[in-house]
């Protein structure tokens, strides 16, 4: 029984941890390097021709998703890094996008694990698709 106990405790303070874990702007906030779009097994890279303020259309989207929050930098410096946490456990995923003149360059990826099992792909392209309803008007 007690070591059922030791077993509990070792997940609550793992879960914790990924909830509780300081995020350091200097580790994940970088420029992206992006030359084509890519798949990868623990995120997605995207390039995206815009046209202007593409960067600012792209911020009004993602600062709509649930549980995501700017890390650091702006529209005005160029480049902006996100944290998106899952709903239960609160798994960190970071997406920075940067702008240059009317290309966004995009990465997403995981903090925790070997695979996002496809969920920072799903999150980029549907952001990407609103965009894309935005910029057609629509």
């Amino acid at each position: 029984m007690t070591v059922l106990w030791v077993l509990i405790a070792i997940v609550v303070v793992g879960f914790g941890y990924i909830r509780l874990a300081p995020s350091d702007p200097a580790r994940w906030h970088k420029p992206p390097e992006v030359s084509a779009d890519k798949d990868l097994p623990h995120g997605v890279k995207r390039i995206v021709e815009t046209g202007p303020n593409g960067l600012g259309q792209l911020d009004a989207i993602i600062r709509q998703t649930p549980r995501t929050r700017v890390l650091a930098g702006s529209v005005e410096e160029g480049m902006i890094t996100y944290v998106t946490r899952t709903k239960v456990i609160g798994f960190p995923d970071y997406t920075t996008v940067q702008a240059e003149g009317e290309r966004l360059k995009i990465y997403g990826r995981l903090r925790f694990g070997r695979s996002d099992l496809g969920v920072n792909r799903n999150r980029v392209d549907g952001w990407l698709a609103a965009l894309k309803r935005v910029s057609d008007g629509g």
